[in-house]
Order: C-alpha cells, then sequence, then structure tokens
C-alpha cells in the first residue's frame, strides 16, 4: 500500500531552475486566468458589468486591472517602454479574451529567458514608486498580483450567488493543470 508521502514523493518534479521555475509560473498564470475565463464566460453578462464593493468597482474592472498590470510588468521585464493603464470602455468579455490572450504572450516571453535573462535587474521608475529588482522577482510579482485579483473576483463572484467558481491553485496547477 502506497502512503500518501510515498506518492507525494513520486509525483515531485526535479530541482528546477530559477528561469525553469519562473516558466512554470507563468503557464500557471495562463492557465489560471484561461480557466477562470472559461468560467466567467458561463456567466450573466450584465452580471460581469456590475458594479460590486472590492479593490475595483466591479468584476470587469477587476480583469482590466489584471490584464493591464500584467501587461506592464511584461513591459519592463522584456525591457520594453514602460507600459502604463489605458482607459478601457468594452465589454466585460473583451476584457477577458484581453486578459487571456496577454497571459499568453507574458508566459511565452517567460519561455524565451535563460538562467542570465531571469536574473538580470531591471529598473522600474514609475508614477508610483522606483525599483532596481531581478526579472525573476517581477515574475513572481506580476503573478502573484494576478493571484490576488483572482481571488478577490471569486469572492464578487460569491457575493453574485455563483458558487461553482473553478480550483486554480497553483499546486492543483501542478497535479492536474500541466
Amino acid at each position: 500500500m502506497t502512503t500518501t508521502m510515498e506518492h507525494a514523493e513520486t509525483t515531485m518534479l526535479p530541482a528546477a531552475s530559477l528561469a525553469g521555475l519562473m516558466k512554470n509560473y507563468a503557464d500557471y498564470n495562463l492557465w489560471a486566468n484561461a480557466t477562470l475565463a472559461t468560467w466567467l464566460r458561463t456567466k450573466p453578462a450584465d452580471l460581469l458589468e456590475k458594479e460590486l464593493p472590492s479593490s475595483y468597482p466591479g468584476i470587469k474592472a477587476t480583469i482590466v486591472h489584471i490584464w493591464q498590470t500584467q501587461r506592464y510588468w511584461l513591459s519592463v521585464i522584456s525591457g520594453q517602454e514602460q507600459e502604463l493603464y489605458d482607459p478601457f470602455d468594452g465589454t466585460a468579455a473583451e476584457a477577458i479574451c484581453a486578459l487571456v490572450e496577454q497571459s499568453d504572450a507574458f508566459a511565452d516571453h517567460i519561455k524565451l529567458l535563460t538562467e542570465e535573462n531571469i536574473a538580470d535587474e531591471q529598473e522600474v521608475i514609475s508614477p508610483w514608486f522606483r525599483c532596481n529588482f531581478q526579472n525573476l522577482e517581477y515574475v513572481m510579482h506580476a503573478m502573484n498580483h494576478s493571484t490576488y485579483h483572482r481571488g478577490q473576483i471569486i469572492t464578487m463572484c460569491r457575493q453574485l450567488g455563483f458558487t461553482d467558481a473553478p480550483m486554480t491553485d497553483y499546486l492543483f496547477y501542478n497535479i492536474h493543470g500541466r
């Protein structure tokens, strides 16, 4: 009989490089956002547009924030001009699509990074702060930021009576999503 610990040991991944971990984390983010998007597309469009109390005033606004923040951090990591936030007046469906497309672009870019690239430092001078960290710190921040706001979306959906939210935890992805 296999114990839980024995099973865990047999399913563990070999030691990974930092670049490999960041690639997995970006792939996880894409999977989690795509999973959330698939679920949200089954919900009434008018409720996705409804204002609700949270960090951002509703599901659509939170999706736009996640998408544009990921876009910003990708511009930093890729050494491009830092893309700030744009006004968005599209639909929730368009925002959901843009989020998944941006998450895919982020994951694709991270796949191109070497160990040296992921360790490179990028200076950020923004309207909100100034810092100089390694790209891996920015990747971790961007993906963690998205996770934080996905949780808020789930909470807003619970306020609307939706109790069938998908599981999008990182460990769940590593077990079932890859």
